[in-house]
């Protein structure tokens, strides 16, 4: 991961946005519309600037000038000048999902958010929301914290109870609180690697890395299949004595025939 993606609350806060023409228009819609206010470059209250100027060396100075005053700026189409880029997005409200490549390719992450769109239900936000006002009477149904996160990862995994890419009544939510939740139990698990391809992992094996609080590992297993593991969980490298597991703990190993490398 060579950036780290972040969401800001724009609302009601100045952004510096230089140029004119198409690129600065499109730039505008998107900074109106997360509820920014677009100002120009003498705002002095100003934390955050977008360059959209076409002319190099005329960017490049502008670029300058706002970084010398401690401002984060997105220079349009020049990812070497940006401290931040602005991503494809997908807006299912509140449920916003940002598709961003560091600059490599705008028509990439355009390409994928076109393909993505027609994966996720337009309820999406729906589902976002019923949870959020469900929180009392899910830390209600599981007070353990732990408990509570592998419940809800359970129920969000594909086939479960609230899997988000499945049609969903409006009751989901409240018919999956009063009935038998189930979640991935605290204890050891053991998931036998066959190829360095993350793409050949099981649901179940996905499921397992995305609930698990401690992976255990070999030395030369890829990141690519680390990376399957939630953003959060500790890393290991398996040795002989573990001992006791921590919550959910998973432990990674080659199978017989597979290669690592």
């Amino acid at each position: 991961m060579n950036q780290l993606p972040i969401f800001l609350n724009l609302r009601g806060r100045p952004v510096i946005l230089l140029g004119e023409g198409e690129a600065a228009d499109a730039k505008r819609r998107l900074i109106e519309r997360s509820g920014g206010i677009c100002v120009g470059e003498d705002a002095g209250e100003a934390r955050i600037a977008i360059v959209a100027i076409e002319d190099e060396a005329e960017a490049a100075e502008a670029v300058a000038r706002l970084k010398a005053r401690g401002l984060i700026v997105n220079a349009v189409d020049r990812p070497a000048l940006c401290d931040f880029t602005t991503p494809a997005i997908i807006d299912r409200d509140p449920v916003l999902i940002a598709i961003g490549t560091g600059g490599a390719s705008a028509g990439l992450a355009k390409a994928l958010r076109q393909r993505l769109e027609g994966l996720l239900p337009a309820a999406l936000g729906t589902l976002a929301r019923a949870l959020d006002g469900a929180r009392d009477g899910i830390r209600r149904r599981w007070p353990d914290g732990a408990e509570r996160r592998r419940a809800i990862d359970a129920a969000l995994a594909p086939g479960g109870a609230l899997d988000p890419l499945s049609d969903l009544g409006a009751d989901a939510v409240a018919h999956w609180i009063d009935g038998n939740g189930v979640s991935v139990s605290a204890g050891l698990y053991e998931i036998v690697i066959g190829s360095p391809d993350p793409d050949d992992l099981t649901l179940r094996q996905v499921r397992l890395l995305g609930s698990a609080d401690l992976v255990l590992h070999p030395h030369d297993m890829p990141a690519a299949i680390l990376a399957r593991a939630r953003a959060d969980a500790a890393m290991r490298i398996a040795n002989a004595d573990q001992g006791t597991p921590e919550g959910v703990t998973v432990r990674l190993v080659w199978a017989p025939t597979a290669k690592s490398s």
